[in-house]
Order: C-alpha cells, then structure tokens, then sequence
C-alpha cells in the first residue's frame, strides 16, 4: 500500500513538474502539502520520504584510518533518488527545507551530494513554523548548508555504529546471540537497572503520624497534624495517653502572602512529561502526534530544548490573553534556555496562531494542541497570588510538651494563569499533608475542641521506578541525549527487550491505628498495599546481565559523564569548535582494544550465570542463566555425559531473586493431562520453554500462561487450533511422493522437497494449490543446489 501510495505521489509530482523554476525538498509528504498552498505556481514541492542514504545496514562502512563514513542509497529510495535528480537537473533554484535541526541539516547535505546539485544554485532555508509568514521570511533570507551542523550529525552517527558494531558481537559471544548495544541505550537501560537495585536493597523505618480533627465553638473543623513523628507503637500510645482531657489552644497564627510562577513553555522533554502525566501518551506517541501538528501547521518545530518565544507570539499572546480574560491577566515574560547545549531549534513549542484555541483533528491532537495552547498562554499570564495561613496549637494542660499541632491553609487571591493551566504536581494529591486547606478564623488564645486524635503507622516508600516520562526527565538532567534522540532511545530499549513496561502489584501488609476518641484510644489493624506500580519501567533479565557485563568491561561507555561529555563535544562540533574526526579518532583508539581483550578472555561461566545450589535427588548443580531464548534454570553440566535438564523462569520471576527451592519447583515438568484421539498430551519443559505435546507435534505454551494449571480442555483447544493453522500452511502434498509439498509461508507459498525450500515463482503464487507433479519438480530439479540445513527438534 505504501508503495502504491509513493507511485502516485511520484506520478503527481512529474505532472505537476512540468519545468518549473524552483524545486522545494522537504522531508515528508505532509509538510510537502502544507508548504505548496503558501508558494506561488512557480515552486513545486517534493518529499524525500526522511534521509535518502545511510551507512551500510550489514557493513561497518567507517574507515578506520580516515572515520570517512561509507554511504549507500537504500533500494527502498532508489525512484525517489531518481525522480528528484531528474526535477533539480531541470529545475532553476533548488531549495533544500528539511527541518532546522542536525538531522535535518545532514539530510539537506545528503540531498545536495546525491543529486549532484551546484551550490551557486542551491539554497537551503530553516523555518521553525509552517506558515505563510515563516515560509515568505525563509525564502527571503536563504544561507548554505551548514557543514559544522552536517558534521555534528556524521559523528553521532558514526561513533553510535561504532559502538553498536563492535560491541554486539562481544554480546553474541559473551551472553547470547542476537543481541546489541548501543552509546545512549545502554546508559539509559543503566538507570533502570539501578534504580530497580536501589528498590530492592531498600529498608526503610515505620513511623506513626498523628493528625487531630478539631472543631471550633461555631463548628468549623479543623484539620492539624503533630510537628513529629514517632518511631514505636509505645510512644504513640504514651503521646495519645497525654492527650486525654487535652485543653488544645491557638498558640499563633502567621499568614504571609505568597505566589505561584507559571512554568515555561514546552521543550521536547517537558511536552513528553506533561503529555505522559496528563494524556497518558507515551514518549513515542507524543512524537508521532505532535510531528503531525507541526506538519499541518499547527505547531512549531517539536524537537527543540530552547523555552524562547518569538516577539510575534508574545504580542498575540498579550492579545488574546486581555481580550478574553482582562488586561490584569497579562504578564509578558521572555524566558530563556538554561541548557548549555540547546542547538536544536530556535523557539519553544507553541501554537503557530494563538487565537486558534481549537484545532480540527484527531481526537489526540486535539488534546495535545490544546496541551500545548494552554501551556503557552499561561506562560504569559500573571502569577497567582495566594495567601497561606499556618495555625501553631499546644496543649495548655501540658505545657513542658514539646510536641505542638499545626494547620496550613492557602487562599487563592488572585488565580492569575491558574485560571488557565496547572502543572503536574500542582494536581498530586498528597495525603501527607494538608497544605490546601482552607481554615475557618480564629483567634489566638481560642479554644478548639477535640473530635479525635488519630496516630495511623506509615512505611518509608522505596524510590518510584522510571515511567517514560520521568527517564526522559532523568536523561536531561544529567546531559544525556539530545530532543531529537529521546523518543528513540525509550523506544529502543524496550524494543530490544532490555526494559519492559509493566505493572508491580505490590506487597499487601498490616498497618496499625489508634485513635483517641473522648477517653478512650481504640486500637484496629488494616492492611494497605505498598509499592504498587502502573505503566514504569522494568528491567528484564537479559537488560540486567548486558549492563552488568557492559559496566565491568567497558566502564566508560556506561559512564554517565562520558555519555554527557560527548553530547558537549557534539555540541562543539557544532559551533565549529572542533574537528569530527578527532572526536572519533581519540574514543576508537581506547575503545577497539578493549573490544579485542574482551572477545579474546575467556570466561569460565557465561556471562551473568549464578549458582543456586545443587539438587537434592541426584546432588547436580543448580544454576541460573541467560539461555538462547531468555532465563532459564538448568540442572547439570554440559561437560557431563548426562545432558543438563533445563526449566524456563516464571514472568514474575527475576535471575536475581529466584531461590533454589523456587527454581526446583519449575522442574515439575513433564505432567500428562490426559488422552485427545487416542494420544497422551502432555506438558513439558525444554531448553526455550514450555510446550504441549501429543504424538509429534509441539506447541509453545505463551509466557503469560502457567504450564502448571493449563487444563487438558485448554490444552485440546490449543492442539485443535494449531492442527488448524497447520492445516491452512499446508497447500498440496502429493501421493506419488510423500518428500514433496506445497506449503503457505510468511513471503508467499513455496516448495518444500526433501526437507528443502525452493523459492516458487511469483508468476505461480495465485495457483499453488493447483499445481502439478511435473510443474514443481521442475522447479526443483532447475533451482541451484541449496544448502541443506539439518532441522532440530526445538524441544530435544
């Protein structure tokens, strides 16, 4: 379908071309649409559908001596290339319009390389908005490609191949094929690990907080909690003892006015936090809509650390903000980007228009429109003036006590961009404290009555694990990665299966509460549920084993100021502050020799391997590893004659935590359910996990399904199915011989002959099933001699 859609759009642009003077390239097919409307017939726009050339996917494709990168145009692009050589070669003025950031900037160079175009007729122009004004304002002030922004890319994109390149192939060797590394990932996949270590090492001390429900003579409530906590049951109790008959008096009141500063307006990261907090995006999605927007005009550029806004939007802001909420809404502030490196973009993300409050769209981009409008308009609003009331109440009867209550309250008297907008944590409930009451007046010296007094057991919270939102949040603050590479990196980890998003459950545990209710303290047990966890980030056990190896043999890829420190070489690269090469030559000459000692030590256990303990039947260890298919625990050695029995781990289940007793149990395999036409089903556990099996067939039981209760009406049902799609794979067997059979695979159907696949022509796929003897041995009899692999039984 997409490629129909690209013939088409192809097809239009040659009808449209018709030699006009000037070629506009852009990236996407969408921008390609906005821009046109705003240009005159003399332009014509065309998409290069993203970068037109890269380095070579299965090659190195660096120069070792040089860092010269080696690139080829991807088969996929090849058209596209052509089409847009034939334009540019007919064309007056090129104008190259790819986004304003490095990697649009490098695309803009790849453009100019491969179409061959003359610099003296080319022209590049940068514009953070999609619209008639920023568009006219471009095409009058064109520049040339920046090769200092072209080489910032380049050594990126060179050192990360580098990186991945070589450091894979050690994983394949060391822990398991398949695998790969990369500079920012790996780091990134660091900060889970640590984090969830940091969770599991932590002890945290029980407390008892007291609150007191206070009543004044008119019945107002008050709501005051004890400026201590107390670490037993015993001293809670004793302070509540003290409590009976208590003579509870405003001892002092301050108030004191204070005010609250809207936030900036959004960057990459604080549009990816709000969007996560707010919308329930996550970081990919966020991107995915917000480029749409941006695309359509709606937006600025979307991949950009600077908060600035341009002197336009801060007059249309002031604008809309007096006619639609009054002149002592208005509040113009000029922020500006703290961030050393901010080179992405020139401008916050905003609206294009602010009196374009609603946009027309999706539903999500309607939210995040409105997100990012409000956002923006707040940025431009008053503060909101509160004042905050804290009421000090002592027992008079107890004068030596050192324990006094208090009451906070705030009043909003003024809600200024409140009106508007809250930030995140302005909307956290926190049942800790009681900061947002509003207190009825009092007096001091005036009595309050005690409904009760309420001493509840609180437990330490362990460290919040990452959600998207909150490791983009951390990558920024410690300098790592860039606007551009955030949503990626995210994505990537979880796509390689380093880190999942999950939910933890949580652990169910009794707390205790003594309430003093007139004279009497009245003790009840509850339970509550600690820790529990939505949609964070979880280390999988491969993800552990790959950091763990990655930090003790290559400390300084895992480092995090190596990784912010290369950002800021980057950056200087950038500027024109330093050559590229050097950058990448200085970090190969550590880096290879590292890569070539740790392919060549030998390693007497695989990587991340742990010993728990031998068997109690047959006294044969018991170990826990990282096997070809995930974690497993295997029984026996592979050096012994007897071959080692193998049990896959539980989902819920960790290589760090599992007990032996636990790993034991997974060994109760193979169970029989019972017999299916005439056959014994059973379940058992082979070295890439547990399976069903009746005669000869297997079938792989799914990672969220318990081989244990798996029933045989459950298991029936699976073999029915499975004959099913069988039966479907299966086009034509042929009687007059049993090796030959016409099959349906994933690319279309083939030939199987002698355990052999032969490739069917596309001109037969419709006929398949229809084909005879004579036709297929045809083919098989003038295919070359292929390489015959030898099947294995995945479960032996």
């Amino acid at each position: 379908m997409r490629k129909i859609l690209y013939l088409c759009d192809r097809t239009i642009a040659i009808i449209r071309w018709n030699m006009k003077k000037n070629l506009v390239i852009v990236e996407s097919p969408a921008k390609a649409k906005t821009i046109e409307k705003f240009l005159g017939n003399d332009y014509v726009v065309q998409s290069s559908y993203g970068h037109i050339r890269d380095l070579k996917k299965k090659n190195f494709s660096i120069d070792t001596e040089s860092f010269e990168p080696e690139y080829e145009i991807p088969s996929d692009k090849q058209k596209v290339v052509q089409t847009l050589r034939k334009m540019a070669s007919e064309a007056e003025t090129v104008w190259l319009a790819s986004d304003e950031d490095r990697e649009g900037e490098a695309i803009s160079w790849h453009l100019a390389q491969v179409l061959g175009l003359d610099e003296s007729h080319t022209k590049r122009i940068v514009f953070h908005e999609i619209t008639p004004n920023a568009i006219m304002e471009a095409i009058r002030n064109p520049r040339h490609i920046d090769r200092n922004l072209v080489n910032a890319q380049q050594a990126r994109r060179v050192l990360d191949r580098i990186v991945g390149f070589k450091l894979s192939p050690v994983l394949w060797r060391k822990v398991k094929p398949a695998l790969s590394a990369g500079r920012v990932q790996s780091v990134a996949v660091r900060l889970v690990v640590e984090r969830e270590r940091e969770i599991l090492n932590f002890k945290g001390e029980d407390s008892y907080r007291v609150t007191a429900s206070l009543f004044t003579t008119d019945n107002k409530e008050v709501k005051a909690e004890l400026t201590h906590r107390f670490a037993t049951k015993k001293e809670a109790e004793d302070f509540l003892e003290t409590c009976k008959g208590a003579d509870l008096r405003v001892s002092e009141i301050i108030s004191k006015p204070t005010k609250r500063v809207p936030a900036p307006p959004f960057t990459t990261s604080t549009l990816q936090q709000e969007a996560a907090h707010k919308l329930g995006l996550s970081v990919a999605q966020t991107m995915m809509i917000a480029q749409r927007l941006y695309e359509n005009g709606m937006i600025t550029y979307m991949r950009t650390d600077s908060v600035n806004l341009s002197t336009l939007c801060l007059g249309a802001c002031k604008q809309q903000i007096a006619e639609s909420m009054g002149k002592e809404y208005v509040k113009t502030r000029n922020y500006h980007t703290s961030s050393k490196g901010a080179q992405e973009a020139h401008e916050a993300i905003r609206p294009t228009y602010m009196d374009r409050i609603k946009i027309q769209g999706s539903s999500q981009e309607r939210r995040l429109y409105e997100l990012i409008w409000k956002r923006t308009i707040a940025s431009q609003m008053a503060d909101a003036n509160m004042e905050r009331t804290v009421i000090t109440i002592v027992n008079q009867n107890n004068k030596n006590d050192k324990y006094s209550f208090t009451a906070a309250g705030e009043v909003v008297k003024f809600d200024g961009f409140l009106k508007v907008y809250q930030t995140t944590n302005d909307n956290e409930n926190n049942d800790e404290g009681n900061g947002n009451n509003i207190l009825p007046p009092v007096q001091k010296g005036q009595e309050l009555q005690v409904k009760e007094i309420v001493a509840t057991q609180r437990f330490a919270q362990h460290p919040m694990r990452y959600s998207e939102a909150s490791l983009v949040k951390k990558l920024e603050e410690l300098g790592i990665g860039r606007p551009s590479t955030y949503a990626t990196t995210i994505t990537t980890i979880q796509d390689r299966e380093y880190v999942v998003k999950g939910d933890k459950p949580g652990e169910s545990v009794p707390y205790c509460i003594l309430t003093l209710n007139g004279s009497d303290i009245l003790h009840e047990e509850k339970t509550i549920t600690l820790g529990a966890e939505r949609n964070k980030l979880l280390p999988t056990d491969t993800g552990i084993v790959v950091n763990d190896f990655l930090e003790e043999n290559f400390p300084e890829i895992m480092d995090y100021n190596f990784t912010a420190d290369i950002e800021k070489e980057f950056d200087n690269i950038a500027e024109g502050k330093t050559e590229w090469t050097k950058v990448i030559r200085s970090f190969y000459q550590d880096f290879e020799p590292k890569v070539e000692q740790s392919l060549n030590t030998y390693n007497e256990h695989r990587v991340g391997e742990r010993v728990l303990g031998n068997d109690p039947k047959t006294g044969e260890p018991v170990t826990v590893k990282i096997g070809r298919f995930g974690p497993v625990v295997q029984i026996g050695s592979t050096e012994n004659e007897k071959k080692p029995r193998f049990a896959q781990l539980k989902a819920e289940q960790s290589m760090e935590t599992i007990t032996l007793e636990e790993a034991l149990e997974l060994f109760r395999l193979p169970r029989e359910l019972g017999e299916f036409d005439g056959s014994i089903v059973k379940i058992g556990a082979g070295k890439y996990g547990p399976y069903i099996n009746i005669d000869k067939m297997y079938i792989s039981i799914p990672k969220e399904m318990d081989p244990m209760k798996i029933s045989l009406e459950k298991a029936v049902q699976m073999i029915l199915q499975q004959r099913l799609e069988n039966a479907k794979k299966h086009l034509k067997s042929f009687p007059e011989d049993k090796d030959l059979e016409v099959l349906d695979g994933r690319y279309g159907p083939y030939i199987v002959y002698k355990k052999t696949n032969y490739k069917l022509p596309k001109a037969m796929h419709e006929r398949a099933e229809n084909l005879s003897y004579e036709e297929c041995m045809e083919i098989v009899n003038n295919a070359p001699a292929p390489t015959q692999k030898k099947k294995k039984n995945k479960y032996s």
